[in-house]
């Protein structure tokens, strides 16, 4: 049962992370656009954005919880595994029996000394469980046969002790027993829910409340995370001492606002010869990302003809076979001094054994690095070079160069 269970909830990741919004953001724009509507400002309040920082977080007794979440063994797991793994629920509302669910794998090696790493995975619905810690940067892969697992001989715990977070309820194994909470979820409240989950968590784990502490994540996480770092900064502020010791983000595929998403998505298909020299240009002539102008037929015209162009082609690889601004949370948290990373799956090389790996420039504390070869789930498509990536992050150091 636990291992069918492992298997669906696999499959049910693939389905969400995958399928929860049309993955060609040219084809959103042109069915946005269609629509017979009133011009729409894509304004930050329009997401509800506005953050409560300073609202009241209840903590919880968590004597003895510890223990009970000890993982003995991983349906299918495989023989030598040389390292704890937790997995369990904290309650983040009481009263609407609101509780998210996590999965915590601590290093093999000096556990003790190493950062403490939240993962998450974007979607919005995406299973950070069955994702990131299965098919992305977790200890485990799962075979062929969908039964049992095999060790990743590049996970991200080799260099950290790694949270994977379901989040916000409904996604993966996190629940509420009020049901409008599934319909009611939006930003501001994962970003509330996630930060009261992290301190009722380090009161079960209390060793790891001095430890330096990273948010990593991808996808629709280019909002999840600088919120939820926003929060955690202006709660140590508001009670003058270090909750959490935040250290730095990590972003992989971000996305980070509408306009930007939209204009590096056409700007990378033209790139990639996936859309010819007079589509590019009339759009970037004729179309005001900013807004969604239904009025803008010219505009139009030129997003009709680009969904033509690429067509069908899967837009998280394109070699594979046949949401508000969040960037003033970024720009709070440069200023915060916290270290603030951006990668993405090309002006300084980083090598592999020999090869180049990726490229990554920096300004600041702020990193932009590429993997080379890689697809929207970085760690999934070039294993051994994200883990290179991280390394480098939580180490606070630029990739290797030659």
């Amino acid at each position: 049962m636990a291992t069918c269970a492992l298997s669906l909830l696999c499959l049910a990741s693939l389905s969400l992370c995958y399928g929860w919004i049309d993955i060609n953001p040219i084809k959103f724009v042109n069915e946005e656009l269609s629509k017979e509507r009133p011009s729409t400002s894509l304004s930050r309040s329009s997401y509800g954005l506005e953050l409560d920082t300073h609202a009241a977080v209840q903590t919880s007794p968590q004597d003895g919880l510890k223990k009970k979440d000890k993982i003995e063994s991983l349906p299918g797991q495989p023989h030598g595994v040389e390292f704890d793994q937790y997995s369990g629920y904290v309650t983040v509302d009481p009263e609407a029996g609101r509780a998210l669910f996590y999965y915590f794998v601590e290093s093999p090696h000096n556990s003790s000394s190493k950062p403490l790493v939240l993962w998450l995975n974007g979607g919005p619905g995406c299973s950070s469980f069955g994702a990131g810690a299965m098919m992305e940067l977790g200890s485990f892969r799962v075979n062929k046969d969908g039964k049992t697992l095999y060790q990743n001989e590049y996970a991200w715990n080799i260099d950290a002790n790694i949270i994977f977070l379901e989040s916000p309820a409904g996604v993966g194994f996190s629940y509420s027993n009020t049901i409008s909470d599934y319909s009611l979820s939006g930003d501001n409240r994962t970003a509330q829910d996630s930060y009261v989950f992290l301190i009722n968590w380090l009161e079960r784990f209390p060793e790891y409340k001095t430890r330096e502490f990273f948010i990593a994540g991808e996808s629709y996480a280019g909002h999840y995370i600088p919120q939820l770092a926003q929060v955690i900064l202006h709660n140590d502020k508001y009670v003058n001492r270090t909750a959490i010791n935040l250290r730095g983000i990590a972003m992989g595929n971000a996305y980070i606002d509408f306009e930007t998403t939209i204009k590096g998505t056409v700007d990378f298909y033209w790139t990639h010869v996936l859309m010819p020299d007079e589509i590019y240009h009339g759009l970037a002539s004729n179309c005001d990302f900013t807004i969604l102008n239904t009025s803008d037929k010219v505009c139009l015209d030129f997003v009709n003809q680009a969904t033509n162009a690429v067509g069908n082609i899967y837009s998280y690889d394109i070699y594979a076979p046949l949401c508000n601004s969040s960037s003033k949370f970024n720009s709070e948290l440069m200023v915060s001094g916290i270290r603030v990373w951006i990668y993405s799956g090309d002006t300084d090389g980083a090598y592999l054994q020999g090869e180049v790996g990726g490229y990554a420039v920096g300004f600041q504390n702020l990193t932009f690095v590429t993997v080379r070869g890689a697809g929207h789930f970085v760690p999934s498509y070039q294993p051994a070079r994200a883990l290179v990536l991280f390394s480098s992050f939580v180490n606070g150091k630029l990739p290797p160069p030659v």
